[in-house]
């Protein structure tokens, strides 16, 4: 059937899919190698097609994916059998995210975190077979080759020589939180951001040992990341993948013999192991760095992305007691506790690390989601309830807070009923909407950045950056009313309003946009999947996926609210204004602004790239 709205006619399956917002069965697709080496389940995937006389194409290469392999939030493609690097692609109608053969074609999906589903699967021995290269052409390829471009031979960018840091670079230390660099931008802009290869540079500590959460690996581009003399330095990869995408994940690692695996439980069906840190262990002492990158190299080319990195923690004097080094935010035993929740004998060893390190200087509390159904005191532990509860515990009532509005800011949306009443506007704005221990819950302003179609088309990557922002029609349709709640994604004061979010972060904001009353970057994503949903009239909450993020609060800085920084380019190490990632006041959708929404074609206009956007 076809429906007809503000955000214009589609058409759509007759099938009546779940509340989770799943496609509906039946289909599959199949997508040309040159727009991407991906196979997609049950579902018609879009794809950037060149608008003619613009970009010439790729040259064409025989079909290859016309397989429906793995659930949808642990897929890999079949062609991760001939390119050990794997990357997110083409997405499929439930908005899930893709893992696949590279991530360097510029096809790299936001983690979404609506439920997925288990289907028949094609298992790795009916995928077209190819001697394994040996461990050496394997690393050359890496280093040397990049698969097809979906945008034309000239797409990509080269980070110019200067583009890494080779002294100590100058950090706004007050607050730890930083941007990532993104090829492209004036030099300006990326000053006090940081890339993957700069947090692992001997600038940082002298590396014995790190651990990698995350969802999306790239294994032979991550060991690049590390600079040599770490290179074959113990990684221990903490994972979701199950069966086939697990297989395909081990055989990446074959020519690396120090990267070891711990698989994360996911007893919840649809659940994703969507956590993203760094746990690395120095000669020096320790370091912790929770993000919103996965270990793919288009997460950290053309993309906004987030982190707080700790200070190095120094080793605990030896006799010291089991409480020593703790934090006045108590990170510490939260930290423990949330490695404890995945009950994996791989893990032992580093908590026992943890225990022995000095934690004290940090200033941000841990806000993560462990899979469980969880009941009385333990319904605090996780997701938003563990939000509320800090923010009841640790802010305070600010003058006329029912003016004061949040807002959220995210790469994937997830379902959340036929009306604001269901989840949004009930449980969620609720925690949202805390401050201190007032009774009063203020009906307070909810802002929601999300790209529009025109964000995305002009962006730095054009249409495929809309592959990090699965909002599929599947969803969409079921929840209009949702989308006047959204604003348009800018960030023009710094610079870097055409590299599109992949960052996640909630805050909390004065009328005049000058202060925040806290503020929260994580890999947690606006659905129930990744932040919980109350059951049985409020007596538990389920949470399906792994999330983790930091939470600021002006409290732990001895300020009352944070003052924001709205010209944070270049980077002042004195400054103590918060780093605000967009433009403020957010921008209200225009009538003639659609939400992106990535299963459905664009193609009255090409994108920076003279591409145009079409489902296969």
């Amino acid at each position: 059937m076809s429906q007809d709205s503000q955000h214009g006619k589609w058409t759509i399956s007759s099938s009546d899919d779940d509340d989770e917002g799943l496609p509906p069965s039946g289909t599959t697709t199949s997508r040309r190698p040159a727009e991407s080496h991906h196979s997609s389940r049950r579902s018609a995937s879009p794809g950037p097609v060149p608008a003619p006389a613009e970009v010439k194409p790729e040259p064409a290469k025989p079909q290859v994916s016309s397989l429906a392999v793995g659930s949808e939030a642990r897929q890999s493609a079949a062609m991760n059998q001939i390119n050990p690097g794997k990357y997110e692609t083409s997405p499929s109608l439930a908005g899930k995210r893709r893992k696949s053969a590279s991530d360097e074609s510029g096809w790299a999906l936001s983690d979404s975190d609506e439920d997925d589903r288990d289907v028949k699967k094609k298992s790795v021995s009916d995928l077209p077979k190819r001697a394994p290269p040996s461990p050496e052409a394997k690393k050359v390829k890496v280093v040397n080759e990049r698969p097809p471009s979906p945008h034309g031979r000239l797409y990509y960018i080269d980070e110019p020589d200067d583009f890494f840091e080779t002294c100590a670079p100058r950090l706004n230390d007050t607050y730890r939180f930083y941007l990532n660099k993104v090829t492209g931008l004036d030099r300006k802009y990326n000053s006090g951001a940081l890339h993957i290869r700069d947090i692992l540079s001997p600038l940082f500590g002298t590396l014995k040992e790190s651990v990698q959460f995350n969802y999306c690996f790239d294994i032979a581009w991550m060991v690049q990341q590390y600079p040599p003399e770490f290179r074959d330095r113990p990684v221990l990869i903490v994972h979701g993948d199950k069966r086939e995408a697990k297989a395909r994940l081990v055989q990446q690692a074959q020519p690396f013999p120090h990267v070891r695996f711990c698989q994360a439980k996911l007893d919840i069906a649809f659940g994703t192991h969507h956590t993203k840190m760094m746990l690395l262990w120095y000669e020096e002492g320790f370091r912790v760095v929770i993000l919103t990158s996965n270990l793919i190299r288009a997460d950290w080319y053309q993309k906004s992305q987030g982190m707080w990195m700790s200070p190095l923690f120094p080793r605990l004097p030896k006799g010291s007691s089991a409480s020593a080094g703790e934090s006045p935010t108590f990170f510490k035993r939260d930290l423990l506790d949330y490695l404890a929740s995945y009950r994996a004998q791989e893990l032992e060893e580093w908590i026992q690390q943890i225990k022995e390190h000095d934690l004290s200087e940090t200033r941000v509390y841990l806000v993560g989601s462990s899979p469980g159904r969880y009941v009385g005191p333990d319904m605090e532990r996780w997701g938003h309830l563990r939000m509320r509860k800090l923010l009841y515990e640790h802010t305070d009532p600010v003058p006329d807070e029912e003016r004061w509005p949040v807002i959220g800011q995210f790469s994937s949306i997830g379902s959340m009923g036929l009306d604001k009443t269901k989840w949004l506007a009930a449980e969620f704005q609720r925690t949202l909407t805390t401050l201190g221990r007032s009774s009063l819950r203020s009906d307070a302003p909810v802002h929601l950045l999300y790209p529009s179609v025109e964000d995305v088309r002009t962006s730095l990557e054009g249409y495929p950056a809309g592959g990090s922002l699965p909002y599929s029609i599947q969803t969409a349709q079921k929840q209009l009313w949702l989308h006047s709640y959204f604003h348009r994604w800018k960030a023009n004061t710094t610079g870097r309003s055409h590299a599109m979010p992949h960052i996640k972060t909630y805050m909390r904001a004065s009328p005049d946009f000058t202060q925040l009353a806290w503020f929260l970057v994580t890999s947690a994503n606006l659905s129930k999947a990744a932040w919980g949903a109350l059951e049985k009239n409020n007596t538990q909450v389920m949470v399906r996926s792994y999330e983790l993020g930091v939470l600021y609060v002006p409290s732990a800085f001895n300020m009352k609210t944070f003052p924001v920084d709205k010209n944070p380019f270049p980077v002042s190490s004195s400054s103590s204004g918060f780093p605000v990632p967009f433009d403020l006041p957010p921008t209200c959708y225009s009538a003639q602004d659609q939400p992106w929404i990535w299963n459905i074609p664009y193609n009255q206009a090409p994108d920076t790239h003279g591409n145009i956007w079409v489902p296969s």
